[in-house]
């Protein structure tokens, strides 16, 4: 598979990728229009924060089948198209939150302290001190606007510098406020009044585009300042440009821009303005807020991690997929296992169309959020009715084409087994159950298959014989099946209740059974069904 990285990263993470078999393209730079051409031969593509991959790059990407972002925002990723393309979306949030941070706390130290115009005076010989007394950070009042991951490592390090400390985040609950000693306020309004300094650590959003501007500058104390670590558009430039040349806002400590210049081009070919960049009283870092070393190796290999399993059609935590943590992955795969499992059974075994699919959650799992698993059941089972490439994110699109209703419901009591998957499908003729478990964390079992009560242990190749329940019929699936060289690894039978003159059984064999061996089989007096099942 071919993978192309189109923004500068580590090159670990490139050498990971070519290790284990990809073909990696490094094309640094590359203008959109080169990008249009070419996309449509990748697999993949891994970018940071210059390249935008829009709809029409998406709709270019006949073969993308996962978008990188090395790094923690989307903002430059139209995820929407992705999403309905089937397109994995993934991204590395924790790789480089402590190199945003620690640029913060290091821009609020400039911004207060004139470090950066002090030093170019002093490169040009000009050693008049007396133009760069600045102000102490101990006892001022600072603004944290977003206590997420970032915003709470700049409130914990400030605490520490003995600032007082006030936040808006209407998404934090007041008992994560309390637990970090950190004020909270309601309205971003109340905070602009207090605070010396206002630093800015949330997503680029619809809601949160310009949401500082012009009403909320004006609020602010004489002679406030402004970090933007995060995200450029959310203040409003025009804005705070206005607010530095009045004098009102003594300063602005920038890493991002609404529009950002060409990272790759040598001075004598920019072409780049911004009037921000004009005045003495701003501080500009071209988009350094992960660019440290150690942020590089973990946002690159992190990625490419995520790459890697993305193409292998493993779980992966992706944007456009239920939130999980990366950290919880390992848990909750057996589940997701089980779950896309018990997805695939029912055309493997069945004909009849599907109109309406149940989801029930019993015993521990009625407690968790089974987003993903349901989605697992939807995965495996649209794999088997479609020609196309299935993954996690376009499968619920692919299952609305096909009319199918998805529903889940819960329910905490469970006699036998301490967790437990149902899934129920309804045709116009009836209803049919599956059922899955997994014991000791990783043991997955079917238990339950169309009434027939088992406990076996789905594995690649099975064979899935219904029969009547007369003696004799064991014996000649054995015969057959060691006449044509094929070794069973596992058998279980299983009687239907309701139906004591039927019987089924999961016969484990070491490989796939070709069309006229099940032939033979379905030949025998009594065998009804001789349908080949692959997990």
């Amino acid at each position: 598979m071919r993978i192309i990285v189109t923004d500068k990263i580590a090159e670990d993470g490139i050498e990971y990728l070519k290790e284990r078999g990809f073909e990696v393209d490094a094309r640094f730079g590359i203008s959109k229009e080169e990008l249009l051409q070419v996309i449509e031969d990748y697999d993949a593509i891994i970018v940071r924060s210059s390249t935008k991959v829009t709809s029409e790059v998406i709709e270019k990407g006949k073969n993308l089948k996962v978008v990188g972002r090395a790094g923690n925002g989307i903002d430059n990723i139209d995820v929407n198209a992705c999403t309905k393309r089937g397109i994995l979306v993934v991204n590395t949030p924790e790789g480089n939150i402590m190199a945003a941070a620690e640029l913060t706390i290091g821009m609020i130290f400039a911004l207060f302290r004139n470090i950066p115009q002090a030093h170019i005076a002093a490169k040009n010989k000009d050693f008049r001190r007396n133009r760069f007394v600045g102000n102490e950070l101990d006892g001022k009042t600072v603004g944290v606007v977003g206590l997420g991951r970032i915003g709470s490592i700049v409130a914990s390090k400030l605490k520490a510098l003995n600032m007082r400390v006030i936040a808006y985040d209407p998404f934090v609950t007041q008992e994560r406020f309390e637990k970090m000693g950190i004020e909270k306020f309601e309205t971003l309004e109340e905070l602009m009044k207090q605070a010396d300094v206002i630093t800015v650590h949330i997503p680029k959003t619809d809601s949160s585009q310009g949401l500082i501007g012009e009403k909320e500058l004006v609020l602010c104390k004489k002679g406030a300042r402004i970090v933007n670590v995060a995200r450029g558009g959310v203040i409003d430039e025009k804005a705070l440009y206005d607010a530095l040349v009045k004098g009102h806002i003594a300063g602005a400590a920038i890493d991002v821009l609404e529009k950002e210049p060409n990272f790759n081009k040598k001075p004598e070919e920019q072409d780049y303005t911004n009037p921000l960049l004009e005045l003495d009283n701003v501080i500009y870092t071209p988009h350094l807020g992960a660019s440290t070393e150690e942020a590089n190796h973990n946002v690159s290999l992190g990625v490419a991690k995520l790459v890697e399993g993305a193409l292998k059609g493993e779980v992966v935590a992706a944007v456009n997929m239920p939130p999980i943590k990366a950290e919880n992955l390992n848990e909750i795969k057996p589940y997701v296992e089980i779950a896309e499992i018990l997805g695939k059974i029912y055309y493997q075994a069945e004909k009849n169309t599907v109109h309406k699919i149940e989801v029930i959650y019993s015993g521990d799992l009625a407690q968790k959020d089974t987003k993903l698993l349901s989605l697992a059941v939807l995965k495996g089972f649209v794999e088997q009715a479609v020609k196309d490439a299935v993954n996690y994110v376009n499968a619920p699109y692919i299952a609305k084409s096909m009319g199918i209703e998805m529903v889940e419901s819960k329910s905490t009591n469970l006699d036998k087994y301490t967790n437990l998957i149902t899934v129920k499908y309804a045709t116009k003729e009836r209803e049919l159950c599956v059922s899955g478990t997994v014991f000791a964390k990783e043991e997955i079992r079917i238990v339950d298959f169309f009434g027939y009560k088992l406990d076996f242990e789905p594995t690649p190749h099975v064979i899935a014989i219904q029969n009547i329940d007369k003696p004799g019929i064991i014996g000649k699936i054995g015969t057959i099946l060691g006449a044509n060289n094929i070794n069973i690894a596992a058998m279980q039978w299983s009687r239907n209740r309701k139906s004591c003159n039927k019987a089924v059984a999961f016969v484990s064999v070491d490989c796939d059974v070709p069309e006229e061996i099940l032939g033979q089989l379905r030949q025998i007096d009594g065998v009804l069904k001789a349908t080949m099942l692959s997990f």
